[in-house]
C-alpha cells in the first residue's frame, strides 16, 4: 500500500490494470483449463465404483462358484479311466432300450481331453417315434448326468411314420489328479559324510 500510495493517481491506474490484466491472464492459463477436471474425476470415480460393485459381486459369488466345481468334480468320479467308454456306451444302450428307441447305427466313441474332464463322443443313428426320442434325450440329460447331447439333426423315415435322428453324444469323466510327490520322496536324504580319523 505504501508503494500505491506514492504513486500519482495515473500510476496507480496503471499499476492496478496491469494486475488486473496480469491475474486474468493467469486464471486463464492455469485454472480455466481445469474446470472440467471435476467432471472427469466424477466419471472415474463412478466407473470405480460400478467396478468395484462388481468385482464384490463376483467375489460374493465364491462359495456358489467354489460348491458348483466340487459338484462338478464328484461327477463320474466313481467311473475308472479304463472303464469309461464301456460305461457311457452301457448307459447310452440301457436309456434307448427303456425308452423303445432304435439304434440304428453306432459311430466310434472318440476321447478328447482338457485340465479337468476326458470327454468321450459318439455320433448315432436313431429311429423312434417322437415321444420316444424326447424322453430318450430327456433322460439321458436329467439329474447329475454326465450325457448330453451336442449335434442333432432329423428328418422323416421313408414312411413317414417314424424320424430319423443323427445325433452326438457327449459325456465328460472327470481327470484324476496328478499324484502329489511325498517331501521325503521330493527331497533326497543327504548322507553324512564321514572322516577319516587323524
Amino acid at each position: 500500500m505504501s508503494y500505491l500510495s506514492a504513486l500519482r493517481p495515473s500510476e496507480r491506474r496503471l499499476v492496478v490494470v496491469t494486475g488486473s490484466v496480469f491475474f486474468v491472464i493467469l486464471n486463464l492459463w492455469l485454472v480455466v483449463p481445469h474446470f472440467s477436471d471435476w467432471g472427469k474425476t466424477r466419471i472415474r470415480m463412478s466407473t470405480a465404483q460400478t467396478k468395484l460393485a462388481k468385482w464384490q459381486k463376483e467375489i460374493h459369488m465364491i462359495p456358489n462358484y467354489e460348491r458348483r466345481i466340487r459338484e462338478m468334480e464328484s461327477e463320474g468320479a466313481q467311473v475308472p479311466v479304463e472303464d469309461q467308454a464301456m460305461h457311457f456306451d452301457s448307459a447310452v444302450q440301457s436309456q434307448a432300450d427303456s425308452s423303445g428307441i432304435n439304434i440304428l447305427q453306432k459311430g466310434r466313441i472318440v476321447s478328447k481331453t482338457n485340465q479337468f474332464f476326458l470327454e468321450q463322443s459318439q455320433p448315432l443313428s436313431i429311429l423312434a417315434r417322437e415321444q420316444q426320442l424326447v424322453d430318450f434325450l430327456f433322460n439321458l440329460g436329467k439329474g447329475n448326468s454326465l450325457i448330453r447331447c451336442r449335434d442333432f439333426s432329423l428328418k422323416a423315415d421313408a414312411t413317414h411314420q417314424q424320424l430319423n435322428a443323427n445325433i452326438k453324444l457327449v459325456a465328460s469323466y472327470q481327470k484324476k489328479a496328478p499324484a502329489k510327490a511325498s517331501p521325503a520322496a521330493a527331497a533326497p536324504i543327504k548322507k553324512p559324510v564321514s572322516t577319516p580319523a587323524k
